[in-house]
């Protein structure tokens, strides 16, 4: 897989009821050693819906400062660490962006939250 860890990607995120999904941004949070070996990986869903950014499971990405730049995201949005999906390789688009590795910590916690881990 071309992706890594902390990409920003553009995919059809399935919907939880099991319909389609619309086009929106990921954030590949599978490691690396298992992106290398398989064709698939495990997303992040990217939401414009602010409000959920006041969860701690939730990261809210500010594209106004540097590091929300270089996520290739056009406007403010939240990494939701509720929506995980796994996704086949040929379903995930090119990287418009990564976050960084500051802002990956943070999704580290949110993951942490929203799965109970310690």
């Amino acid at each position: 897989m071309t992706l890594n860890r902390g990409d920003v990607a553009l995919t059809r995120f399935p919907h939880a009821g099991g319909s389609r999904g619309k086009k929106r941004p990921v954030v590949v949070v599978q490691a690396d050693n298992y992106n290398s070996k398989l064709r698939h990986a495990i997303v992040a869903e990217v939401t414009t819906n602010l409000a959920a950014g006041n969860d701690p499971a939730s990261l809210l990405i500010d594209i106004s400062t540097p590091e929300g730049q270089a996520t290739g995201l056009t406007r403010n949005s939240v990494v939701s660490g509720l929506f995980l999906a796994t996704l086949a390789e040929e379903h995930l688009g090119t990287a418009v962006g990564k976050l960084s590795p500051s802002l990956m910590r943070k999704l580290n916690d949110c993951l942490s939250a929203a799965m109970a881990l310690p």
